[in-house]
């Protein structure tokens, strides 16, 4: 089986997060970039697939600057056989729409059984890319899964909704994406970072996956413009003069909030 992992380096989380307001993207100079912790719990699904099951094959695929090589090599240090990145200057401020047709081209050409990815990644938090893509490459999806069961045709697992939990089933290959409900990642060790260097790992362009990011009738959106975040302002404090009640359903009225 082939079982490939999207995953994405962000701004870590811990760090300053902001968009630049000259190009309406996020400023990745403002923080340490790391892999993205949910593309991390995706690939340690795998990982942890392939650990029982002789002659699996995990793959690691991102979208992402030149620069990001050293951290989708994290990857290959946590297990993974190879990598694919797909790099171009064309793909600089891509929606989600151009992002998920380069991921399924970057898919079709590599080939798969099973795609792994994160619900949500922690900078555009679209949740929509597996959806997406399964939709491009025709195949069933199965997403925000807390739990995965994989099988020898099929992949199945739970999905938690507000009022119930769903038991989901696919056939391969198949799209799914997990949530934070599964488990951490493992840490890459010793031997792992060493064996890393001397893993396949692939570079594409767009021109190799026939992709024109400025196509005319391909459906794709762009930033016209933005603003920084006001400071915040001091909020209306209400006394209880023996009439408090009444300031404070004055105060929902006016701000229409009930």
């Amino acid at each position: 089986m082939k079982i490939v992992v999207l995953v994405k380096e962000v701004p870590d989380t811990y760090g300053d997060r902001r968009l630049s307001l000259e190009t309406g993207l996020a400023d990745r100079g403002a923080s340490e970039t790391v892999l993205d912790e949910i593309g991390e719990r995706a690939l340690e699904v795998a990982l942890s697939y392939a650990d029982k099951t002789p002659g699996t094959e995990v793959v690691v695929l991102s979208m992402t600057p030149e620069s990001a090589a050293a951290t989708v090599r994290k990857g290959l240090a946590m297990g993974a056989a190879s990598a694919v990145q797909v790099v171009d200057e064309g793909l600089l401020g891509a929606d989600l729409g151009l992002t998920a047709e380069v991921l399924a081209a970057a898919l079709q050409r590599t080939g798969f059984d099973l795609v792994i990815g994160g619900n949500l990644s922690t900078d555009g938090v679209g949740g929509m890319i597996p959806a997406m893509v399964a939709e491009i490459l025709d195949v069933p999806s199965a997403t925000y899964l807390s739990a995965v069961e994989i099988g020898e045709g099929e992949v199945s697992g739970t999905r938690a909704s507000d009022g119930a939990t769903l038991q989901v089933t696919a056939a391969l290959p198949a799209v799914i994406s997990i949530t934070e409900a599964l488990p951490d990642a493992r840490f890459p060790n010793f031997k792992g970072i060493m064996a890393a260097k001397k893993k396949p790992f692939e570079t594409l362009s767009l021109a190799e996956l026939e992709i024109d990011p400025h196509d005319p009738d391909a459906s794709r959106s762009i930033v016209i413009s933005l603003s920084e975040k006001p400071p915040r302002e001091a909020g209306v404090k209400i006394v209880d003069e023996g009439d408090a009640g009444q300031k404070l359903a004055d105060f929902l009225i006016q701000n229409r909030l009930a």
